[in-house]
C-alpha cells in the first residue's frame, strides 16, 4: 500500500484578491497539486514568443515531470504563487532559494491576453513578502535582454537593482527589504487600481436591471424608472424573463440573452433567487453589479454565509460588487447622467462625493443635500459592504477632478489601519467629513466616553473632519465646497440683528476663535449700508473669516442683500458666511452657478442660526491647521536590535510575557527598564541589592500589589542590607508571594503611561498621559494610531491636559518631553515590527530634567491582527 503524503501547508494570508492596473480583481493563491491541469492548459495558450522569453528557447509543452514539480512545492524553499480568473490559471510567479538560504532565483510568466494589467509585479511583490517570511533577504533573475517588459517589471519595481550583462542575458540582483520607495511605489499602484476599479463602477457603458418591473412602487421598477428618468448615456437593458419590454424598454430573459456588453448589472430579485442570477452575470461577463436585494447579513447567519458566497465568486471572477442591501449608486457627470439609485431625486451637480452604508440614510442624505442646495459628483450606498468599502471611494475620489470634498458617514471602518493611511494623504488636498455614527462597530457599548476620546483623537491625527450629525455634516460640507478655508482664528460678524449676533460670538469664544470685530446695524438698515460694512470688515487685516447676519424684521426685497455678499465674497479671500432670512445650505440667491446650473466657488452659505456658521468655521479652522502642518513620516530610531527582540518573542505561545523577558524585550528596542532582580529570599534580596548598588526599592509583584496609590506593596530608599532584608519580609508575607523584585532607584520625576492596546474599530493605537488616580478618574489620555512619527509622538505628549506639568511649574522643573517622544517612537516601532505584541503597558515612566526612566514594562502577545496595510498590496 502506497503511503499519501499530505501537502505541505502554507500561510492562509497568502491567499489575496488583488486589483490588476485596470482595475479587475484578480485571485492570487500558492500553486497546489490539484492545479496540474489548469497549469498545463495555462502553459498551451501561452504564445510561442512568451514561451521563449520565460524559458529561453522553444517550449511547447510541459512533461509530466515538469508539471509534478511545479505544483509540488514546499512553501518555503520553494514557492510558486498563481493568479486565477474564474477557474483558469492566468499567470505563475516562483522562487526558488539558493544553496545559502538566503537568496532566491525569482521568475513569472503572464498569459498574452493579461498582459500589460500589471500582474507581474503583483506577483513579484507577493513573492517578495512570501520569501521575507522565510528568511530570504535577496532576489536573483535572468532575464533575456530583449524581455523588455520583464526588465521593467523588475526596474520599476522601487526595489535597489543591480545589474550585469551576458551575452544577451540580463542578471539582476537586489534585496527584498520593504523601503521607503518600495513602499511609495505599492502605494500608488493601489491607489491607482483601486481607483480605477471605482471607475468602472461609477462610468458604465451599458446598465441591465435584473428584476425589472414595470409598477414604481417594486425595487426593480423603481431603479430602472430612475435610471431612464435620468436619461443615463448610454443602453439599459431590463431583465424579465416574463415579458418582453418593461416600462417602454425591449426586455430579456436573462442578462446572458443580452446580445451587447454589459459592463454593470444592477439587482433586484428576492435573495432567495440571486444565485442563478449572478451566475448568469458571470458567465456574461459583467464587470460590477450592484446588488439592492435585501436578505442577507443583516438578516442572519445564513444570509451572511450567502453573503460571503457572492463576495468571494465575485472576486474569483474578477468582478466588483457594490451591497447587498445598498441604496445604489449614482454619477451627476452629464457624460455619465447615473442615476443607479432608488432615489427618486437626485441633488444637482457639485463637487462633493459622498459615501454611507444604510439604504434608509442614504435616501435621507440625498434628499437633505437636495434640500440645502449641494450638489454632489457621485454617490455610493454599499449596504452591507460585502466587497466595494469606503477605502475603495477614497482611493478614487483622491484623484477624481471633478470633486473637491468627501463626506461619509460610516457605521463600520472595515480596515482602520489602511483608512487612516489614505486618508492623510487624501486630506492634504480635499477635506474629509465623516459623522461618527454610533459605536462604530463596536462589540462593546460600555465604555463609550474612551471610546469617543479615541475615535476623536484618531480621526484628528488623519486630517479627517469628525462631527456628531447629518446636519453638522452639512454645515460643513457648504462651506467648504464654496469657500476657502480660514488663514487664521480671528472671526467678525456683522449684520441688522443684536439678538443674533451674541449667539455668534459666543459660540466662537467658547469653540477657541477670537471676535475681532462685530459691527451690528439698525434692524431696518438698507442694502447700501450692510454693503458698506461688510466691505470694510471683509477687507480688514485682523479678520480671518465673517458670519454675516441678515434678517429683516419685515419683508423687504432680499436680492441688493444676496449681491452684496455674492460679491464681497468673490474678492475677498476668505470665508464668507451668513444667516440669511433663515435659509439652509446655498439658497438660490446667494448662488453662484456655473454653465450646467451647479452651485460653485463664491457661493455663499447660509445657516439657520449663526452659532452653526461659527462652528462651521471653526472646523475649518482646525482642518486649515492640520493641513499646514508639514507631512511627516516614521523613522526608524537607531540602537534598535530587532533579531534580540526576534529571538525573544520566536515560538512565544500566546499571554503575557515574564517581567524578564518583557524588560529584555524593551531593551532590545532601546528602552531599558531601570535595573532590577526577582528574588525569592532574604539573602537573594541582600545580595541583589548590594549588586544593583544602594539605595534600592523593594517591590512586591502581582497584579494587585503594582500602582496601589496607598504604596503597599513597595519599600522605597533602601539604603542598607537590614532595611533590603526587613523589606523583603515584609512584602513577601503581605502578599503571599516570595518573589520580589530589587531595583535600583530612579530619579524622582512627574510619572507618566505609555499604553498600546488593541481598539476594536481602529486597530492597535498608543496612548499617553500622566500616571496617578485622579488622572485615571478623569480619562486624561491622548490617543494615536500606528505607526507614529516623531512629530506625532511629540503631539501626543503634549496632547492630555495634564501634560502642561511636564513643561514645568513655579516649584518644579520641566521635563525631558523629547525623551518621552523618543520613548513613543520607540515602542511604535517594536509594534510595527511584531504585529503579534497586542498590548503593552510601561508604567510609571519617571519624567525629569535629568533622565526619563521606566520602572516597569509589561507586554502580551498573540496571534497577528487579520487586517493588513503592511507588505504586499491587496483588497481589504
Amino acid at each position: 500500500m502506497i503511503a499519501v503524503t499530505e501537502p505541505p501547508q502554507f500561510p492562509e494570508h497568502w491567499l489575496a484578491d488583488v486589483l490588476a492596473s485596470d482595475g479587475g480583481v484578480v485571485h492570487l493563491r500558492p500553486i497546489t497539486p490539484d492545479d496540474a491541469d489548469r497549469l498545463v492548459a495555462f502553459h498551451s495558450r501561452l504564445s510561442d514568443e512568451t514561451r521563449y522569453l520565460r524559458y529561453f528557447g522553444p517550449y511547447p509543452t510541459l512533461s509530466e515531470q515538469d508539471v509534478y514539480r511545479a505544483t509540488h512545492v514546499d512553501h518555503r524553499a520553494r514557492v510558486a504563487l498563481i493568479a486565477q480568473l474564474g477557474d483558469d490559471i492566468i499567470a505563475v510567479g516562483l522562487y526558488e532559494a539558493n544553496a545559502d538560504g538566503k537568496s532566491a532565483e525569482v521568475a513569472f510568466v503572464v498569459a498574452d491576453e493579461h498582459q500589460g494589467r500589471g500582474l507581474g509585479s503583483i506577483l513579484l511583490e507577493h513573492l517578495a513578502g512570501a520569501a521575507a517570511e522565510n528568511g530570504i533577504d535577496t532576489f536573483v533573475a535572468e532575464v533575456l535582454a530583449r524581455n523588455r517588459a520583464m526588465v521593467k517589471v523588475f526596474l520599476d519595481a522601487g526595489y535597489q537593482v543591480a545589474r550585469t550583462f551576458e551575452q544577451s542575458v540580463l542578471h539582476l540582483e537586489f534585496a527584498i527589504d520593504p523601503t521607503e520607495a518600495l513602499l511609495q511605489v505599492r502605494n500608488s499602484r493601489e491607489s491607482a487600481s483601486e481607483a480605477r476599479s471605482v471607475r468602472n463602477l461609477l462610468s458604465p457603458k451599458s446598465i441591465a436591471v435584473i428584476g425589472a418591473s414595470g409598477r414604481p412602487e417594486k425595487v426593480g421598477g423603481a431603479i430602472l424608472a430612475n435610471l431612464l428618468a435620468g436619461q443615463f448615456n448610454g443602453p439599459v437593458y431590463p431583465v424579465n424573463e416574463l415579458r418582453r419590454s418593461v416600462q417602454g424598454v425591449r426586455a430579456y430573459p436573462t442578462v446572458h440573452d443580452i446580445p451587447d456588453t454589459v459592463d454593470l448589472a444592477i439587482i433586484a430579485v428576492p435573495a432567495a433567487d440571486i444565485d442563478a442570477v449572478f451566475a448568469d452575470c458571470l458567465a456574461k461577463g459583467v464587470k460590477g453589479v450592484v446588488i439592492l436585494s435585501a436578505g442577507f447579513a443583516e438578516s442572519g447567519e445564513q444570509g451572511f454565509d450567502a453573503q460571503q458566497r457572492l463576495a468571494r465568486q465575485a472576486r474569483v471572477n474578477g468582478m466588483r460588487l457594490v451591497g447587498p442591501n445598498a441604496l445604489g449608486i449614482a454619477n451627476t457627470d452629464p457624460d455619465v447622467a447615473l442615476n443607479g439609485t432608488l432615489a427618486a431625486g437626485l441633488p444637482g451637480r457639485g463637487r462633493a462625493g459622498f459615501f454611507c452604508q444604510s439604504g434608509p440614510l442614504g435616501s435621507t442624505i440625498l434628499r437633505e443635500a437636495a434640500a440645502r442646495g449641494l450638489g454632489l459628483s457621485t454617490f455610493v450606498s454599499a449596504g452591507n459592504r460585502a466587497d466595494v468599502s469606503g477605502n475603495d471611494l477614497l482611493q478614487y475620489w483622491d484623484v477624481d477632478s471633478d470633486t473637491d470634498v468627501v463626506l461619509l458617514y460610516l457605521e463600520t471602518l472595515g480596515n482602520a489601519r489602511k483608512f487612516a493611511r489614505i486618508a492623510k494623504r487624501l486630506a492634504r488636498n480635499k477635506p474629509i467629513i465623516l459623522v461618527r455614527s454610533g459605536r462604530l462597530g463596536r462589540p462593546d457599548p460600555a465604555a463609550s466616553a474612551v471610546d469617543a476620546t479615541i475615535a476623536a483623537d484618531l480621526f484628528r491625527q488623519a486630517g479627517v473632519i469628525a462631527v456628531d450629525s447629518i446636519p453638522d455634516l452639512f454645515d460643513c460640507a457648504t462651506l467648504m465646497c464654496h469657500q476657502p478655508l480660514p488663514a487664521g482664528r480671528r472671526i467678525a460678524v456683522v449684520g441688522n440683528s443684536e439678538a443674533l449676533a451674541w449667539p455668534a460670538i459666543f459660540a466662537a469664544e467658547s469653540g477657541g476663535l477670537e471676535v475681532t470685530r462685530t459691527q451690528v446695524l439698525s434692524p431696518t438698515a438698507d442694502a447700501a449700508a450692510f454693503d458698506a460694512a461688510l466691505r470694510e470688515i471683509a477687507a480688514a487685516a485682523d479678520v480671518d473669516a465673517v458670519v454675516a447676519i441678515v434678517v429683516p424684521p419685515v419683508p423687504v426685497p432680499m436680492e441688493p442683500f444676496a449681491a452684496s455678499l455674492r460679491g464681497v465674497a468673490a474678492v475677498a479671500g476668505k470665508p464668507i458666511v451668513s444667516t440669511f432670512a433663515g435659509e439652509q445650505g446655498i439658497p438660490d440667491l446667494l448662488a453662484v452657478r456655473d454653465d450646467t446650473g451647479a452651485a460653485i466657488a463664491g457661493s455663499v452659505p447660509s445657516y439657520a442660526g449663526p452659532e452653526h456658521a461659527v462652528r462651521a468655521i471653526q472646523r475649518a479652522w482646525e482642518y486649515a491647521q492640520w493641513r499646514a502642518q508639514p507631512v511627516s513620516t516614521p523613522i526608524r530610531p537607531n540602537g534598535i536590535e530587532s533579531a534580540r527582540a526576534e529571538a525573544i518573542l520566536q515560538s512565544r505561545t500566546p499571554g503575557w510575557l515574564s517581567d524578564r523577558e518583557a524588560a529584555d524585550l524593551f531593551g532590545s528596542y532601546g528602552v531599558p527598564i531601570v535595573e532590577f532582580r526577582e528574588v525569592d529570599t532574604a539573602d537573594a534580596a541582600e545580595s541583589a541589592a548590594l549588586e544593583i548598588g544602594l539605595p534600592v526599592a523593594v517591590k512586591a509583584t502581582g497584579e494587585v500589589w503594582r500602582h496601589r496609590p496607598d504604596l503597599r506593596g513597595v519599600r522605597l530608599d533602601l539604603g542598607g542590607p537590614a532595611g533590603v532584608r526587613r523589606a523583603y519580609e515584609d512584602l513577601s508575607a503581605a502578599s503571599g508571594n516570595p518573589l520580589v523584585h530589587v531595583q535600583k532607584m530612579a530619579v524622582k520625576g512627574i510619572g507618566c503611561v505609555i499604553r498600546v492596546q488593541e481598539d476594536p474599530a481602529f486597530g492597535p493605537v498608543v496612548s499617553f498621559g500622566l500616571s496617578g488616580v485622579m488622572v485615571d478618574l478623569l480619562g486624561d489620555r491622548a490617543y494615536r494610531s500606528l505607526p507614529l512619527s516623531l512629530e506625532d509622538a511629540a503631539a501626543l505628549v503634549a496632547a492630555p491636559k495634564t501634560a502642561s506639568l511636564l513643561l514645568g511649574t513655579p516649584t518644579t522643573e520641566a521635563a525631558d518631553t523629547a525623551a518621552l517622544a523618543d520613548l513613543l517612537v520607540r515602542i511604535s516601532t517594536l509594534c510595527e515590527d511584531f504585529p503579534q505584541v497586542r498590548e503593552l503597558v510601561l508604567e510609571p515612566i519617571l519624567a525629569s530634567r535629568a533622565r526619563t526612566e521606566v520602572l516597569y514594562g509589561r507586554v502580551r502577545v498573540g496571534p497577528e491582527p487579520t487586517q493588513f496595510d503592511a507588505g504586499p498590496r491587496r483588497l481589504a
